[in-house]
């Protein structure tokens, strides 16, 4: 189904920076009861002001500092830092500062620009420049130090954040043997020794994932074409129990994967959520059994009676479902989904025009929730590239463009809300945004049960794995 493009562009005016919106926010985000929400009326922070030296244009009052700069920072092991940032989390230290997961989305060798070095004990393979480090920041976002805390893997994209603490580094590419899931735990560096795939989770593609809280479902985005992608949901095991470093402990076939497949109103399967150009369209849900998690005989997505998308991106588990970004298609600029379990069912929330208001907001990636009421928007698109704000009201209003030339990646606020990390990928530049957030502020937090914010949860283990890491000298 077509859009009719006028129409289109007109609905987008009206919610501004070329969004559609239908309905409430404030349920998309999942926001805390007790949680303050913004100014009855609040539209935004004002218009961008540009960045004098080239690099973030903020709203009046709001400043950034650079965190990690490729082949400028350095890391402890002396190392300069890795590029080409991607997905990432804040999580609070259990000293009171910060620890940022932070990936890099290197898709060639250890000798690519960007590579993350292979730190001996922390390296997968021999023949792959990605991975993850850990930045550890002042509560303001002043960096303290970086450390390799993942490494040999390939096309680090995004991820997520686990019930327990834990990060899910996502290997978006399936060439070579690649193509799986990886456990970081941001506060016990000595867990992340000996590095093994979730083989559990699939090979394929993987962008982004969120978990179910209370079941421990873990649902994925697959980034593919040649045939696209799809969402798959894994079931845990009845014994499973998260935990740090338990999901790379299962077996192969545990749990049971599994592919979306959508129907219509008249039970039609929707072979690609393209056609869908009406937010409030609604889907119900079913799942198909994945036989081939390691893809041996093919692509898993090659299964029949399954729904797919071009460019699945971000997944954030909020209103007890799953939201789920697709970039953009021929039809729309990019489209947010809700997954409801418990109606099995699959809403379009969003749907994002092309321009409007003097900014142009297009092909949306990671989404993360807002402190203060929300949500956040990183994009990847033709033309300048933005962090955007959508307020509970649905409204929706410019945080941030890209001076740079790259896209925007990984928003994740600090666990009190008062920082706002950022990355743009080429050639890898980790910020720190600070301002007059509206709302919490301070008390604000984003963990909303399965974010980051509970890595205190061990007490004071990370000062001493810290102390036990062995770093070579170069």
């Amino acid at each position: 189904m077509g859009i009719n493009r006028r129409s289109f562009l007109a609905r987008a005016r009206q919610a501004g920076l070329g969004v559609a919106l239908t309905g409430s926010l404030q349920g998309l985000v999942g926001a805390p009861a007790s949680a303050a929400q913004p100014p009855a009326g609040f539209t935004g922070y004002g218009p961008l002001v540009d960045d004098p030296t080239g690099r973030l244009a903020l709203p009046e009052g709001f400043s950034y500092r650079v965190v990690t700069e490729a082949g400028k920072t350095r890391l402890y092991s002396t190392d300069l830092s890795p590029g080409i940032h991607d997905g990432a989390a804040a999580f609070r230290a259990p000293d009171g500062n910060l620890l940022v997961v932070l990936n890099h989305e290197v898709r060639d060798g250890p000798s690519d620009d960007g590579a993350v070095p292979h730190l001996p004990g922390y390296t997968w393979r021999d023949d792959a420049g990605g991975g993850c480090t850990v930045v550890k920041t002042t509560p303001d976002g002043e960096l303290i130090w970086e450390t390799v805390a993942l490494a040999g893997t390939s096309t680090n994209c995004a991820g997520g954040v686990t019930p327990w603490g834990t990060w899910l580094a996502c290997e978006e590419t399936e060439d070579d043997g690649h193509g799986y899931v990886f456990e970081v735990d941001p506060v016990d560096l000595e867990a992340n020794r000996d590095p093994q795939p979730i083989t559990a989770l699939g090979r394929f593609p993987h962008e982004a994932c969120c978990i179910d809280p209370d079941t421990l479902d873990i649902y994925l985005t697959e980034d593919a074409t040649d045939p696209f992608g799809t969402v798959y949901r894994w079931t845990p095991p009845a014994t499973f129990r998260g935990a740090s470093g338990a999901l790379k402990q299962l077996d192969a076939g545990a749990g049971e994967l599994a592919a979306m497949a959508c129907t219509d109103t008249d039970g039609t399967l929707v072979d690609d959520l393209d056609q869908a150009d009406e937010p409030g369209t609604a889907y119900t849900v079913g799942w198909v059994p994945v036989t081939n998690r390691a893809a041996e005989n093919g692509v898993l997505r090659s299964l029949d009676g399954i729904t797919r998308a071009a460019k699945l991106e971000g997944a954030w588990w909020a209103d007890d479902g799953a939201y789920l970004v697709s970039s953009y298609a021929d039809s729309h600029r990019g489209q947010i989904w809700h997954y409801s379990p418990a109606e099995a069912t699959l809403t379009l929330t969003t749907v994002f025009a092309v321009d409007a208001d003097g900014e142009t907001v297009e092909a949306p990636d990671n989404i993360v929730a807002a402190p203060y009421g929300g949500l956040i928007v990183s994009t990847d698109g033709d033309g300048d590239n933005h962090l955007a704000g959508i307020t509970s009201a649905g409204t929706a209003y410019p945080l941030a463009r890209n001076q740079m030339g790259s896209e925007f990646t990984g928003p994740t606020f600090s666990p009190d809300g008062r920082v706002l990390f950022a990355g743009i990928q080429k050639p890898g530049v980790l910020f720190a945004i600070t301002g007059p957030w509206q709302g919490p502020g301070a008390a604000g937090r984003t963990d909303q049960r399965s974010a980051a914010g509970t890595s205190d949860r061990r007490g004071d283990r990370f000062v001493t794995s810290w102390r036990c890491l062995s770093v070579p000298r170069p």
